[in-house]
């Protein structure tokens, strides 16, 4: 097998990096926007119970976490949602997110292309 580096045995070199597209910082339109991040930041406060669950639990039959609450903030790959009853807050992985459920209509993005 060959090796896609250089080395001095073999006078190979490696191909070319390609690089990722240059961001303008400019916001992405339409469907780019319609992260589960995005939709949470556009329902900021807005009541809603949310379901997660754990491959891997303490104990066993405990790997569901349901949080009745709101989202205070939320990143590429996490959530921060304060619970309603107890003004606990919690930080999620976004990775054990299932779905949420709101009492009230649900801010989303522009549909008109």
């Amino acid at each position: 097998m060959m090796p896609y580096y250089w080395t001095p045995t073999t006078q190979q070199q490696m191909p070319p990096q390609v690089m990722p597209p240059q961001t303008t910082g400019a916001r992405p339109t339409g469907r780019e926007q319609s992260y589960i991040e995005n939709i949470f930041r556009l329902n900021r406060g807005k009541p809603a119970t949310f379901h997660f669950s754990f491959e891997h639990a303490v104990e066993p039959g405990k790997n569901v976490k349901i949080v009745r609450g709101v989202v205070e903030a939320a990143g590429r790959d996490h959530v921060i949602i304060r619970e309603l009853k107890s003004n606990h807050r919690f930080l999620f992985p976004m990775i054990y997110f299932d779905f949420a459920e709101y009492d009230e209509e649900m801010a989303y993005f522009n549909q008109n292309p």
